[in-house]
């Protein structure tokens, strides 16, 4: 998981960047009124909306506006209904994608996101063609000046994590959905920072990319990224460190 790992820090660091931008806001916020529309409005009970709402704040959105988006959710105010999608896609170098989506639009996010597959090398693929190759996990991410790795496993796996490995500077513990709270309550309680942590679709198998066509992987899980329907894109790459440290 290489790849994921180091593309996770990443994404953990430009989401500061973006926030400023309003991105991460406008994401969230669909995220959160789709989340209390399919399990209700209390973060307590429902654990996809609590997640959302925790992320709501790490950005810094205002109170307001998570409590707005909550009710936008549950119809308590009018606002833009969006529905889940999801598209599976190959990039350059025969990458699979596995893309969710929250759009009001089904039609003119499909044909959007065809668009930006087409001119960066990728192309839509039938159901059923990369789903397959992404396992739902729940994923942390801690610095290795964080815990020392003893004091991470027997936190982590006591609290019912699946696996915990080592990669580069930091460390990956991995969790089945239903875990994944549990674990990360389990490591703030321990006093142990996470760098990142996210319910995900990891894949099971990786392929290696490198050159232009790493390059031109990353550019296009960016360009996906940035468009205001996509909620979240997982790849199957496996991409030099330094071509990685390039997109910081």
């Amino acid at each position: 998981m290489s790849g994921h790992s180091k593309w996770a820090s990443i994404k953990h660091k430009k989401g500061a960047q973006d926030a400023k931008r309003g991105q991460v806001f406008t994401k969230l916020i669909r995220e959160i009124a789709v989340a209390a529309k399919n399990g209700g409005g209390d973060p307590a009970a429902n654990p996809r909306l609590r997640l959302a709402v925790e992320k709501a704040r790490e950005a810094n959105m205002p109170k307001d506006n998570i409590e707005k988006a909550i009710r936008r959710g549950t119809g308590e105010l009018e606002g833009i209904s969006y529905e889940e999608v999801t598209y599976e896609a190959y990039g350059p170098g025969g990458v699979a994608l596995y893309i969710e989506a929250l759009t009001d639009n089904r039609n003119r996010t499909t044909a959007e996101i065809r668009n930006l597959l087409s001119k960066r090398g990728g192309s839509l693929a039938g159901s059923g063609s990369t789903a397959w190759l992404f396992q739902k996990r729940g994923y942390l991410l801690v610095e290795k000046g964080a815990a020392s790795e003893e004091a991470l496993m027997n936190v982590a796996l006591e609290a019912g994590a699946e696996d915990l490995k080592t990669e580069g500077a930091s460390y990956e513990v991995t969790t089945a959905p239903q875990q994944f709270e549990a674990v990360k309550a389990a490591l703030t309680h321990a006093k142990i920072a996470v760098a990142s942590a996210e319910l995900t679709m990891l894949p099971a198998t990786t392929v290696r990319v490198e050159g232009n066509d790493a390059r031109h992987v990353l550019n296009l899980v960016e360009l996906l990224e940035a468009h205001d329907d996509i909620s979240h894109v997982y790849a199957n790459f496996d991409i030099p460190d330094e071509i990685l440290a390039q997109a910081v």
